[in-house]
C-alpha cells in the first residue's frame, strides 16, 4: 500500500499536510443518501488533500477490494472481498468528499445478511473501523515520506547554494589578488614612465642649451669671418 500512495502523492507534486499539525483519523458511523436511498455506513476523516485521497482510495479499492464501477463519484463494488471484515463477499458503496476538517472517506458495507452497523454487526464494525484507520494512517505515513523527500531536496538545494556562494567568494578573493598584482605592475610602469619622462625632459633641456651654444658659436664664427674679410680691404 505504501508504494501506491507515495507514488500518488509524488505525482501530485506538493506536500499535502502541515507537519506541525497532529494528523488524526476519526471514524464515525454515518448515514448517507445515495441515489435518494439512505444508507448506513462509516466515515473516516483524513486531513489531507481531497483529490489525492480520492485517487489513493479508488486505486486501493480496485487493487485490494474488488472491481470498482464509478457513477458520478459513487464507487460501487458488487463483489468485494476484505478478509479482515468478512470471509464472504460483500457489496461496497463508497464516496469521498471534502469536509470542514479534511477529506471524508465513507463506505457502506452490505454483508449479505445485514448492513454494517455499530449495533447490528459490532465485530465487523470494529474491523471495518480499523481498516479505514489503517488506510488513513498509511496515507499520513506516505505524506510524511513525501515531506521528507521535499525537505531533503530543499536542503540539498540550500547546500548547493551555500557551496556556490563560497565558490563565488573564493573566485572574488582570487580576482582581488590578481587586481592587486596588476595594480602593482601598473604602478611600477607609471613610476618607470615618470623616470623616463624626467630623463627625456633633462635631455630636451640639455639639447636647448646645446642649440643656444651652437647658435652663439655660429655668430662668433660669422664675426670672425667678417673680421678676416675686413683685413683684405685694409691691404694697401
Amino acid at each position: 500500500m505504501k508504494n501506491v500512495f507515495l507514488s500518488l502523492l509524488l505525482l501530485g507534486g506538493a506536500v499535502l499536510a502541515t507537519p506541525a499539525v497532529a494528523q488524526k483519523s476519526p471514524v464515525d458511523e454515518m448515514d448517507m443518501n445515495i441515489d435518494g436511498i439512505p444508507r448506513k455506513g462509516q466515515r473516516v476523516i483524513i486531513q489531507l488533500d481531497a483529490k489525492a485521497v480520492e485517487m489513493a482510495w479508488l486505486k486501493h479499492l480496485n487493487e485490494r477490494v474488488g472491481k470498482v464501477s464509478n457513477k458520478k463519484g459513487v464507487y460501487t463494488i458488487s463483489t468485494a472481498m476484505v478478509d479482515a471484515i468478512s470471509k464472504t463477499p460483500m457489496k461496497v458503496i463508497s464516496r469521498v468528499d471534502p469536509t470542514a476538517t479534511g477529506t471524508g472517506v465513507w463506505w457502506s458495507l452490505d454483508l449479505g445478511n445485514a448492513y454494517l452497523g455499530k449495533d447490528a454487526t459490532p465485530v465487523q464494525y470494529r474491523e471495518a473501523e480499523k481498516y479505514l484507520k489503517d488506510f488513513a494512517r498509511q496515507l499520513y505515513r506516505d505524506d510524511i515520506a513525501l515531506q521528507v523527500l521535499e525537505a531533503e531536496k530543499a536542503q540539498k538545494i540550500a547546500q548547493d547554494n551555500h557551496l556556490a556562494v563560497i565558490r563565488e567568494a573564493d573566485e572574488t578573493k582570487k580576482a582581488v589578488e590578481r587586481n592587486k598584482v596588476r595594480k602593482a605592475e601598473i604602478e611600477a610602469l607609471l613610476n618607470q614612465n615618470a623616470a623616463e619622462l624626467l630623463q627625456l625632459n633633462n635631455v630636451l633641456e640639455d639639447n636647448q642649451k646645446k642649440q643656444e651654444a651652437a647658435r652663439a658659436d655660429i655668430v662668433a664664427k660669422r664675426v670672425a669671418l667678417e673680421a678676416v674679410k675686413e683685413k683684405v680691404n685694409k691691404i694697401e
